[in-house]
């Protein structure tokens, strides 16, 4: 069985596909299931072309953040945390604060946990853009909406 590998330009950009522009309304999907399907575009796994080692993915452009839902009692329960590394500097956020104040930051972070965790990784997830509003300022690159 062959392989399909991608070619490269002298930068070590793929040359033998065009990325496309995708929108996904994020309107009563599920965080998780929502960021499975983004992480996966992003990725490229969606194309034939796909290459593990190199960017073949897509760009994305969620729309209406603060309409997405969280399965069970999650929305009560899940906890978002950070720490700053120095002492009293862990603040823990619950998952009904953030939906009401940010919530492009809950879908990001599971997009974010869904990516590898490498320079490729952190270059894909710089394609995926998530607005709070049904508006956002792509139109220039003729995105095709992505169903669900």
């Amino acid at each position: 069985m062959s392989s399909f590998m991608a070619k490269t330009d002298a930068l070590g950009n793929p040359t033998n596909f065009e990325q496309h522009w995708y929108v996904i309304d994020a309107s009563n999907l599920v965080v998780g299931r929502l960021a499975a399907a983004v992480a996966t575009i992003l990725r490229g796994k969606h194309r034939p072309q796909y290459t593990p080692h190199q960017d073949t993915g897509d760009h994305v452009i969620i729309i209406n953040a603060e309409k997405v839902k969280f399965t069970g009692r999650k929305l009560e329960q899940k906890t978002y945390q950070s720490y700053s590394h120095y002492p009293g500097g862990q603040k823990i956020i619950p998952a009904s604060e953030l939906m009401d104040k940010h919530p492009e930051r809950i879908i990001m972070s599971a997009i974010k946990r869904m990516m590898p965790r490498s320079r490729l990784g952190r270059k894909q997830l710089e394609k995926v853009k998530i607005y709070k509003g049904p508006q956002h300022p792509h139109q220039a690159q003729q995105p095709k909406e992505f169903k669900m």
